[in-house]
């Protein structure tokens, strides 16, 4: 015994030596050879990697993922300004997160909707849909086509069966009564929406049903519908566009490219593609809480009258208020937002008019303190720029600061800071119009200063320092007016936006949601009838089970046994039943 060992030990892989140990199975072999060491792989090669790519892109769970980070990624778009919706907003967050700013700009987080990472994930999207969609249309189609499946031999073991046994209508007629039994079913299962088929054997007649096919149908038309609102998304994009403008009350805005302060449109729309109008705003209507009111100070309705002419040279008239736009040419015009624009007239020291506009002033909280800037490039003997502050109903703060104390215009006051310098406007470089670069300036006047800051109600003018010239802060209020409400004009700010594919995104929205409640509600379930006949009984067996959770088959089973009851008793003198 220890001698065999021994030749098993120097010879491991020997076959009649493992053979003669009872311990061991003929084929065992000690140890590999190097050879034989690890498992031998097929190299997939390229079009194996792209295949296997292909599969995980196409993958349900894939497309969730992407679904889900979809969603992720559009939550920058609502918490940072973008550039196409709110540019001014963007260039405010650039001064308050001067260093900030641009690690998120490189990120693309204020241009979310056009940047290359949410633009692959949409890409990515869209193919998965794409590749999960096709095959399961053609499964789909497959089954639709596919007759219901066998009779299980035994219903009994299915969780939602009922037996009845009955006895025949009259001597050796069982069979017949068991066939008969078997019709009645498949007329009641065919009235109840079921596809059936029939599976008679020996003794033995069967019904078999299936519905709920509306719920995979529901379930494609949802993912198709899908897929439709991200072509309609995709490809609207291209040609819409969205602009915005500022207008002060009797000002007009022609619908062209230049006339816009701001525009973003899409790849395809052309220099000529934009509707031919023009719209005038007679008149800005606005409302706030009065002195002792609950919200005292605080804004109400919000309306911009504006008068349209269309090409035709036909005119009318229509609003925008807050959510809800006015439709102009297929453009929807919304109000973004309002403020002051007091006018002001700047003359130099020989008494030239060299500035003389409607100033739009930036609303700085909620009493409609506002800021407002005048650059003055020519006409003075160097470049001017005055940063003012305009309080429609000014108050002295114990600091000796100003502020508003109201929204309305009830006590105005326009105070100025003059800087003389560079504007830094010549450089080719876009600049906002909304602040003033004042590091290549000096500061003549305010804050820092031995000269005060210039303060001006309606109709006043006062000198400007070193004997510049002079600046007005012109009264608007119609001639025999007694206050001044009406000093100073209002502006708004509008967002026009033209897009043809909402009619199309609501349409496959729509068609989304009906396809998810076809999927959510509609139960998928097979049904079986059995009838068995005997020498003196017949066996009626019932069975169902869902394809997917289904709560109410056990009682569509009973449903099913207690109609098909009544038809037969409809059909034959009544008999009395034997056991259940």
């Amino acid at each position: 015994m220890s001698s065999s060992r021994s030749d098993r030990q120097k010879n491991p892989q020997d076959g009649s030596s493992a053979a003669s140990d009872p311990l061991r199975p003929a084929d065992h072999i000690d140890s590999a050879t190097p050879a034989d060491d690890g498992v031998a792989q097929p190299r997939l090669g390229i079009v194996g990697w792209l295949r296997w790519g292909w599969r995980q892109v196409t993958s349900m769970r894939v497309a969730l993922i992407l679904l889900l980070f979809l969603a992720i990624g559009a939550v920058p778009g609502s918490v940072f300004p973008q550039r196409s919706a709110d540019p001014n907003g963007v260039l405010k967050y650039r001064t308050e997160n001067p260093d900030l700013f641009p690690i998120l700009d490189k990120l693309s987080l204020f241009d979310v909707y056009s940047s290359p990472w949410f633009s692959a994930i949409y890409l990515l999207l869209f193919i998965s849909l794409i590749g999960c969609i096709i095959p399961r249309i053609r499964h789909h189609a497959k089954a639709l086509r596919t007759l219901p499946p066998r009779t299980p031999a035994r219903l009994a073991r299915l969780e939602d069966h009922r037996s009845v046994t009955r006895d025949p209508s009259g001597e050796g007629t069982a069979d017949a009564d068991a066939a008969a039994s078997a019709d009645v079913a498949e007329k009641q299962l065919k009235a109840l929406g079921y596809r059936v088929a029939r599976y008679d054997r020996g003794r033995t007649w069967s019904v078999s049903a299936e519905r709920g096919y509306w719920r995979e149908t529901g379930n494609l038309v949802f993912h198709i519908a899908l897929v439709g609102v991200l072509i309609s998304v995709g490809l609207g994009g291209g040609f819409s566009y969205t602009g915005q403008r500022v207008i002060v009350e009797g000002q007009t805005f022609v619908n062209s490219l230049i006339d816009y302060n701001s525009i973003n449109r899409g790849r395809f729309v052309a220099d000529d593609a934009l509707e031919p109008y023009a719209m005038t705003l007679n008149s800005f209507d606005v409302t706030y809480e009065d002195f002792g009111a609950p919200g005292a100070g605080q804004a109400g309705n919000f309306k911009a009258n504006l008068s349209v002419t269309e090409p035709d040279g036909s005119k009318t008239t229509g609003a925008v208020e807050v959510n809800h736009p006015l439709s102009i040419g297929g453009d929807k015009v919304y109000l973004l937002g309002n403020g002051y624009a007091p006018t002001i007239t700047v003359r130099n020291a020989e008494g030239v008019q060299v500035f003389h506009d409607a100033v739009e002033y930036l609303p700085q909280d909620a009493n409609m303190t506002s800021l407002g800037v005048v650059k003055i490039p020519d006409g003075m003997p160097e470049q001017l720029g005055l940063v003012s502050f305009f309080y429609p109903t000014v108050v002295k703060l114990d600091s000796g600061a100003f502020t508003s104390a109201h929204g309305a215009v009830n006590l105005p006051l326009l105070t100025l800071d003059v800087y003389q310098g560079d504007l830094g406007i010549d450089g080719g470089n876009p600049v906002s119009v909304y602040q003033l670069d004042t590091e290549d300036m000096t500061k003549l006047n305010g804050r820092g200063t031995d000269v005060k800051s210039i303060q001006l109600q309606p109709g006043e003018t006062a000198d400007l320092p070193n004997g510049l010239g002079t600046v007005t802060f012109e009264n608007e209020a119609p001639a025999g007016a007694t206050d001044f409400t009406q000093s100073v004009k209002r502006y708004v700010s509008l967002q026009i936006h033209h897009d043809d594919s909402v009619i199309w995104v609501l349409a496959f929205a729509l068609l989304a949601l009906a396809g998810l409640g076809l999927a959510l509600f509609v139960p998928r379930r097979r049904m079986w009838v059995k009838a068995t006949a005997s020498d003196d009984t017949i066996h009626l067996e019932y069975a169902g089970l869902a394809r997917g959770e289904d709560p109410t088959l056990a009682a569509a089973v009973d449903d099913l046994v207690r109609g098909h009851e009544r038809l037969l008793d409809a059909t034959a003198p009544p008999r009395p039943v034997k056991g259940a």
